[in-house]
């Protein structure tokens, strides 16, 4: 298509603004005003039959100017912009054929400047006006208020912006993706609030809560300290209504890349006059990865360093309070423990036996009904001391039921005792044939025999490079782990393994090919054991204690 350029001189608008008392004297000393400014247009795609362009909404300007130092623009659809070689290119958005008043001021020495206008008539087709009602709402007049979704894991993240590793790490948070819910170094920015509003001409923003994190990397360009909180004296876009644009997304990462395999919606939204949502890195376009009515996931690019992903919410978080949004939930498994007396033969049976299993406990394993039980909806797996010996119970789903990725929960109450040393965990299905660590292990949760308060998730496997057992494991701290039910939960999927208490992450690990968790099934053990390397010495009056389980679910 053949693009016509539209030119306008000096017989359109042109006006010398001095700041000079002397109005008349064109050069005062070093102080010097442009002469001879210009500016043409070309809207792309004009051709006979599209007249205003190509639907696209883009035009490119070209400025020109005698004695300039550099070009500032009004786009006269509230968005401006600075281009020192005279050149921009700009996209309108508001559909349809529309006219716009395009204003260049020509800045010379002293911020001296001349400037003149042209009026441009474009056309632009893009409109994601399902986006708009999920952000605002369907009618004028209605707003939805967005807040940080500090309840999940990884409500910030940090990756790059075009690079490509071979992974597609261009289009996640491949950087830095190890945020908590309530992050303490983020919990400044969690007042935020965010109201989007439907008028009858399109969506504006208002910021109506401060305050701005600036992280780090950007604390630097503007000489402040980093990954802190700052007023509008230094995010000065902060506050005031402004207009909301939206567009085809254009970023490497909506057109080539996906988040949890699902690719990019295709859109991106600009706010108006420096706006931006809470965080503050010099920039106001953010592509949309995903938007419901309840959440809001964007990126938005830090220009020379990164590409900033962030999830908002219009449920307003509970402080405190934790939600993990898991990829899978459709129940394909579960024991409810709802029927009393012996565990279900269709799901579990048992290890029975002394010996010290490997880690040097000392206790027997058994199947009697005095060591584990169904009781009021709960299975209680009991130690007992019986004189100088300890019985307990481990049962495993090997042979019944075994499971490959997906979201594994166990909600259970720990044992307080001294010695006891509970655990929630996994074998790999070729057990039996490979043998451990060949087989891998994942342990959603243990807990220690001589800290009550911490639960430790961790993963082992066999490394054939170093021909060596390894393992990976971090711990979190827990409150009243032996006296009130918590949430032990593996997620596991081709691309990670993690494990959380109650929603928060304890630990995360890559998965690959080299791993026995990438293509195998794992099965489901519960016991309880007494001494040995993580159960320590055991209280010398001990008698008996129990874990007890609610339910044990699998989601796909």
């Amino acid at each position: 298509m053949k693009n016509i350029k539209y030119y306008i001189g000096l017989f359109l608008s042109f006006a010398f603004l001095l700041t000079s008392c002397q109005e008349d004297d064109v050069s005062i000393g070093e102080i010097m005003a442009p002469t001879a400014v210009t500016i043409s247009a070309e809207i792309v795609g004009v051709d006979t039959d599209n007249p205003y362009g190509d639907g696209s909404g883009v035009v490119v300007f070209t400025a020109t100017a005698d004695n300039e130092i550099t070009y500032q623009f009004d786009f006269g659809d509230g968005k401006t912009g600075v281009a020192p070689s005279g050149i921009t290119e700009h996209r309108f958005t508001t559909t349809g054929i529309n006219t716009y008043t395009v204003v260049v001021n020509a800045v010379g020495t002293g911020g001296v400047k001349s400037s003149t206008a042209m009026d441009v008539e474009v056309f632009s087709s893009f409109s994601d006006v399902e986006a708009e009602n999920l952000m605002a709402g369907e009618l004028v007049g209605d707003s939805r208020t967005w807040y940080w979704a500090a309840n999940i894991p990884l409500h910030v993240g940090l990756g790059p912006i075009e690079d490509d590793y071979g992974n597609g790490e261009f289009a996640y948070e491949a950087w830095w993706n190890a945020i908590q819910p309530w992050d303490e170094e983020k919990y400044c920015m969690y007042t935020n609030e965010f109201v989007f509003t439907r008028t009858s001409e399109g969506l504006t923003f208002e910021q109506t809560v401060g305050p701005a994190f600036v992280p780090g990397a950007y604390a630097d360009e503007l000489g402040i300290a980093g990954d802190t909180c700052y007023d509008e004296t230094v995010a000065t876009g902060m506050f005031g209504v402004k207009n909301v644009s939206f567009l085809p997304s254009t970023s490497k990462a909506a057109l080539e890349g996906s988040y949890n395999d699902m690719p990019y919606r295709g859109t991106a939204f600009e706010i108006s006059d420096g706006g931006f949502m809470g965080w503050y890195v010099g920039a106001s376009s953010y592509d949309i990865i995903s938007v419901t009515e309840n959440t809001l996931h964007v990126r938005i690019i830090q220009p020379g360093f990164g590409a900033w992903y962030q999830v908002f919410t219009s449920s307003k978080p509970v402080e405190g309070e934790v939600d993990f949004e898991s990829e899978f939930n459709d129940l394909v498994w579960s024991d409810e423990f709802d029927t009393s007396g012996a565990p279900d033969a269709a799901n579990w049976t048992y290890d029975l036996g002394a010996g010290g299993w490997g880690n040097q406990e000392v206790q027997t394993y058994t199947n009697d009904a005095n060591n584990v039980i169904v009781e009021d909806g709960i299975l209680k797996i009991k130690v007992l001391k019986e004189g100088n010996t300890y019985t307990s119970a481990r049962l495993k789903s090997q042979g019944l039921q075994s499971f490959k990725y997906g979201r594994i929960e166990a909600k259970a109450k720990l044992p307080a005792a001294q010695g006891t040393w509970p655990a929630i965990w996994m074998l790999g299905s070729n057990f039996e044939s490979v043998g451990w660590p060949l087989c891998g292990e994942i342990d959603i949760m243990e807990q220690t025999g001589w800290d009550k308060n911490t639960s430790l998730g961790t993963f082992h496997w066999f490394e054939s490079s170093t021909n060596a057992n390894a393992s990976y494991g971090e711990t979190l701290a827990v409150s009243e782990m032996t006296s009130e039910f918590h949430l032990y939960t593996l997620e596991w999927s081709e691309e990670h393994l993690i494990i959380l208490v109650d929603n928060v992450q304890v630990v995360k690990l890559d998965n690959s090919e080299a791993l026995p968790f990438y293509d195998k099934n794992f099965f489901m053990i519960l016991n309880v054991a007494m001494g040995g390397s993580l159960g320590g010495d055991i209280d010398p009056d001990f008698t008996t204690d129990s874990m007890e389980i609610d339910y044990v679910r699998v989601y796909q």
